[in-house]
C-alpha cells in the first residue's frame, strides 16, 4: 500500500509539472515570437509557413559583382545544388512540339539565347507559332514558340562557367539561421527611440524615487506619529485609490494648463510622486515592526529621522522592493496620461509608449521593426520584476495585510 501511495504521489507530481510546463510555454510563446521576430529581416516575417527562428537567404560574394548575390536551389543532373543568381529577367520562351502540342504546365521553357529561329512557322490553336531549333537532352529538336516569359541565370559559385536557367519566382532560396541587430539600430537611431528611451528612464527613475520618499515618510507618520485626526486623514487618503483615473484626467489636465506644464516632462513626474497605495504598504510594514526596538533607540538618544533611516529602512527591504517594482512598472508602461499631456509631434519629450504607438503606424508593413521596439520597451521591466521577485514574495508573506 505504501508503494502504491508513492506511485500515486509520483504520478500526481509529474502531472502537475507537465501541466505547469505546458502552461508556462503557452504564456512564453508570444514573448518568444516577439523576441525572435525582432531579429528577422522583413522578408522572413512574411514567409509561409512561418518559422519561429529567424532565417535569412544565403548570400555569396563573387568576383566581378559589386554586391553579394542570393543563392537558390537549382536542379542540376537530378540533384539540388546551391547556385547564385547572377542575372534576372533573362528573355525566354515557352515551346512545344509543333506536331504534338501539350498542356501549358507541360511546356518547355528555354532562354531565347539557346534557340535558333528557322524562319518558318506553324499554326497552333489558330495562331501562328514560329519554329526554332534547340538542343534538348543532347539532341537537336524542332520546337514551336507559343509564348514569352523570363528566367533567371544561375551559376555555380565555385565555377561560374556552369550555368543553369530556372524560374526565379518558383525557386527555393538557400537559407540559414541568421540574427540581425539592424532592426534595433534602425529603431533606436532612425525612429529616435533612443530619445524616448532616455525620457522614459528619466521619468521612471524620478517617479520611483519620489514615490519611495513620500511613501516612506507618509507611512511612518501614519504608523508611528500621533496627531489629531490621523486615522481619519489616512482613511480619506486611502479612499482616493477608489477614484477612477478617468475622473481625474480633465481637472488634472486643466491644472497642468494653469501651471504651464503641458507638453513637458514635469507633467509626467510631479503629479505621480504621491501614491496612496505606497503609503498604505509602508504603513502596514511599519506597524508590525516591534516598538521595543524604537524605544531602545529613543533611550539611546536617537531622533525620529535617525530611527527611520538607520533601523526601519534597512529592515523594510521587501516592502521597498515591492513598491519599487510596482512604481517602476506603472511609470514605465504609462500610456494614457502621456498621450493626453504630450503632443505626438513633440519627439523631444515623447516616452516609449508614445513612440511605439507612432512606430506601429509608420512601420505597419515592417513587423520586425515594431516588435524590435516592443522588445526594447518590455525587456527592462521584465528584468526588474525577475530580479525583484524574491523581495516581492517576502513582502507578501511577511507584511502584506497585517495591521
Amino acid at each position: 500500500m505504501t508503494r502504491l501511495n508513492r506511485l500515486v504521489r509520483l504520478f500526481q507530481r509529474t502531472l502537475v509539472y507537465v501541466v505547469l510546463s505546458v502552461s508556462a510555454m503557452a504564456m512564453l510563446f508570444p514573448f518568444l515570437v516577439m523576441l525572435f521576430t525582432s531579429f528577422k529581416v522583413v522578408q522572413d516575417t512574411f514567409r509561409f509557413p512561418p518559422t519561429l527562428l529567424p532565417h535569412a537567404q544565403e548570400l555569396v560574394t563573387l568576383e566581378g559583382y559589386d554586391e553579394p548575390l542570393p543563392v537558390f536551389q537549382v536542379e542540376v543532373d537530378g540533384q539540388n545544388r546551391g547556385y547564385a543568381l547572377i542575372e534576372n529577367n533573362v528573355p525566354a520562351g515557352r515551346f512545344v512540339d509543333p506536331y504534338h502540342p501539350v498542356a501549358e504546365d507541360e511546356e518547355l521553357v528555354l532562354p531565347l539565347e539557346q534557340v535558333t529561329p528557322t524562319g518558318t512557322s506553324v499554326t497552333i490553336g489558330g495562331e501562328e507559332a514560329p519554329l526554332v531549333t534547340a538542343e534538348v537532352d543532347g539532341q537537336t529538336v524542332t520546337l514551336a514558340q507559343v509564348g514569352n516569359t523570363t528566367l533567371g541565370r544561375f551559376a555555380d559559385p565555385t565555377n561560374l562557367d556552369e550555368v543553369a536557367f530556372q524560374n526565379v519566382r518558383t525557386s527555393q532560396p538557400v537559407e540559414r539561421l541568421s540574427y540581425t541587430l539592424q532592426n534595433y539600430d534602425e529603431v533606436i537611431n532612425l525612429h529616435r527611440m533612443s530619445r524616448s528611451l532616455t525620457n522614459t528612464a528619466l521619468v521612471t527613475i524620478l517617479v520611483v524615487v519620489g514615490q519611495l520618499a513620500t511613501s516612506v515618510l507618509g507611512g511612518y507618520a501614519f504608523a508611528r506619529l500621533k496627531f489629531p485626526g490621523r486615522d481619519g486623514i489616512f482613511l480619506v487618503y486611502l479612499g482616493t485609490i477608489m477614484i477612477p483615473f478617468v475622473v481625474l484626467i480633465i481637472p488634472l489636465y486643466q491644472l497642468m494648463v494653469m501651471i504651464g506644464w503641458v507638453d513637458r516632462l514635469a507633467a509626467l513626474i510631479i503629479p505621480w510622486v504621491f501614491t496612496a497605495y505606497g503609503t498604505f504598504l509602508m504603513r502596514q510594514f511599519f506597524i508590525q515592526f516591534p516598538k521595543e526596538i524604537e524605544e531602545a533607540a529613543v533611550i539611546d538618544g536617537a531622533s525620529r529621522l535617525a530611527i527611520l533611516m538607520r533601523i526601519l529602512l534597512p529592515a523594510s527591504t521587501p516592502a521597498l522592493a515591492t513598491l519599487t517594482t510596482f512604481s517602476f512598472l506603472y511609470a514605465w508602461n504609462s500610456f494614457f496620461w502621456p498621450l493626453v499631456i504630450i503632443n505626438t509631434g513633440n519627439t523631444d519629450n515623447q516616452v516609449l509608449t508614445l513612440a511605439l504607438s507612432i512606430l506601429g503606424g509608420r512601420a505597419a508593413d515592417r513587423p520586425n521593426l515594431v516588435l524590435a521596439g516592443a522588445a526594447i520597451a518590455i525587456l527592462p521591466p521584465m528584468l526588474i520584476y525577475i530580479f525583484a521577485q524574491r523581495f516581492f514574495v517576502e513582502s507578501q508573506t511577511s507584511s502584506g495585510v497585517k495591521g
